[in-house]
């Protein structure tokens, strides 16, 4: 089959239309008011100098105005994070389902705020189904260069997400092709105990069949690796520095097992078990007639709740009596998480292969699922595969596949703290996180944290400082993400005083970026300044 990749950096159209987020052109912040109005009436050189210019042909931006910001390597380093990267999120949809780079100007403009906040650099999403969208084979990485080119021209780093699934907000599905698969062959997605598919990966009991035209997903997914590498390999160290491997729903290595929104209150339910697809069901009916008992491999538990049901709502998770502190329980539980190990193992020796030859650190993301923490049987961990319960360490086997493959784990929540939860849910965001910090410790393994939203509370930031720094640094902190939200008057000032506070200790204050450059950056680039020219 013919491999072909489509479009160039220097050729790709990038989308400039600014209606789709006027949220972003309003930006104004409330505490510097007064500041930014005297900004819009200053005619300095400086304000002259900033704007970007952006081409048909290519991307173009003037040089960041960077003698008062520190420079990696020099005495005026953030002493306080130890060597702690800080990232920021680009949008989900940074790259539009035709393969033009979404909002553009308002990009732009984020990306010289946070080079003059003094940000590392930025994450991006790339996603399967917009780059191999139309046929197997055939990719269109155009709108990702031009990003990509964006990116370093605004003297940032960037880590880049591959995503093998699908998003429900924005809509971003699986590629065309596939999803015409699924139509007429839905087991090659998980299903729920009542026959719902869930669409937006692939079923991981599907990993080494080939139900993709001939192919297998793994060697789809690799093919996809390669096509990457050798599309970015020129940005490759300089400013490309990492790459995570999606690994399942969110890119998380879990089951699809909370589909539904809680509605008790806002607290999440146990969540289901996504066993009852064909092939699942096959793998399970084999294990279990290997070990004697054919009637356990007929299904998954019947006494275990529903998805937004509470743990005492049915026999299964009961703390006491339970049917997961049974032989049977044992049985299914093993089964059901030594599947989604095997997933990650496959998909993380698959990234470690291809990305081994070059400069970028390999990593992959497990989730947090901390409702019902404090229960016995930890039900919530148990649905997404997790085999963690009061009586046994469920990480220990997920740190030792990591350390395994050589790569670095992302942990989401570092923006969670227990005191914040509610107290019905039985929650620990807390003692999760040290317990798998703890087995990662002991394996080897670097752990590089995200928040779960953005924050508009102090606490979230509070929380974050105490997660990433001190005895508990993480090598790589990234925050979720840019957007309308991020950038609100609600926010931002709070995102630029928490950044600042990071950087304090270990700056002059000459050193840091005044707040009323960040502010300027962020207007000039998203109004008068920002213009098309035809190439």
């Amino acid at each position: 089959m013919e491999v072909s990749v489509i479009g160039s950096s220097s050729q790709a159209k990038i989308c400039t239309s600014w209606s789709e987020l006027s949220s972003y052109r309003e930006i104004r912040f409330c505490n510097f008011q007064k500041r930014v109005s005297l900004l819009h009436n200053t005619k300095s050189t400086r304000w002259r100098n900033s704007g970007l210019s952006f081409t048909l042909n290519a991307v173009q931006s003037s040089p960041v105005r960077s003698d008062r910001l520190p420079r990696r390597g020099s005495s005026s380093k953030p002493k306080s994070l130890d060597g702690v990267r800080v990232f920021v999120g680009l949008p989900l949809d940074a790259v539009s389902d035709c393969n033009t780079v979404n909002h553009a100007r308002a990009i732009a403009a984020g990306l010289r705020a946070l080079k003059l906040l003094g940000i590392d650099g930025v994450e991006l999403p790339v996603w399967w189904g917009i780059v191999e969208k139309e046929s197997m084979g055939k990719y269109d990485w155009s709108g990702y260069l031009v990003l990509a080119e964006m990116i370093q021209k605004a003297g940032l780093k960037l880590h880049v997400s591959l995503c093998f699934h699908g998003s429900k907000q924005p809509k971003i599905p699986l590629p065309e092709w596939v999803s015409q698969i699924g139509d007429s062959e839905p087991s090659i997605y998980h299903a729920d105990r009542s026959g719902n598919h869930y669409r937006d990966c692939l079923s991981l009991a599907v990993d080494e069949v080939p139900v993709l035209n001939g192919k297998t997903p793994v060697q789809v997914y690799q093919e996809f690796c390669e096509s990457f590498k050798s599309s970015f390999s020129h940005f490759f160290g300089s400013t490309i520095t990492g790459v995570t491997v999606g690994l399942g729903p969110d890119g998380e290595l879990r089951y699809p097992s909370h589909r539904q929104l809680a509605s008790h209150s806002n607290i999440l339910g146990v969540g289901e078990f996504q066993c009852y697809d064909k092939n699942m069901l096959n793998l399970l009916k084999v294990k279990a007639e290997a070990t004697g008992n054919p009637l356990w491999g007929l299904g998954g538990p019947h006494d275990a709740p529903s998805y937004d049901q509470f743990p005492n709502s049915n026999h299964f998770f009961k703390d006491n009596g339970g049917s997961w502190d049974s032989p049977y329980g044992d049985f299914f539980l093993s089964w059901y998480s030594s599947e989604l190990l095997s997933h990650g193992d496959r998909l993380l020796s698959l990234a470690s292969t291809s990305f081994g030859d070059t400069s970028v650190t390999v990593h992959g993301k497990i989730p947090l699922m901390h409702s019902w923490y404090k229960t016995r049987s930890h039900p919530s961990e148990l649905t997404a595969g997790f085999y963690n319960t009061v009586s046994r360490d469920g990480y220990e086997a997920v740190a030792e596949m990591f350390a395994r493959n050589s790569c670095k784990m992302i942990l989401p929540g570092m923006d969670l703290s227990d005191k914040h939860q509610p107290q019905e849910s039985l929650s620990s965001p807390e003692s999760i996180l040290a317990q798998i910090r703890t087995v990662c410790r002991k394996h080897g393994v670097e752990i590089s944290g995200q928040n779960s939203v953005v924050s508009k509370a102090p606490h979230g930031f509070d929380q974050i400082k105490k997660n990433i720094s001190g005895e508990s640094a993480v090598d790589l902190f990234t925050y979720q993400r840019m957007g309308a939200d991020f950038f609100s008057p609600e926010h931002f000032p709070s995102f630029t005083h928490f950044i600042r506070n990071l950087n304090q200790l270990g700056m002059f204050s000459d050193d840091l970026p005044e707040e009323e450059e960040v502010v300027e950056s962020v207007l000039l680039n998203s109004e008068s300044n920002t213009h098309m020219q035809a190439a």
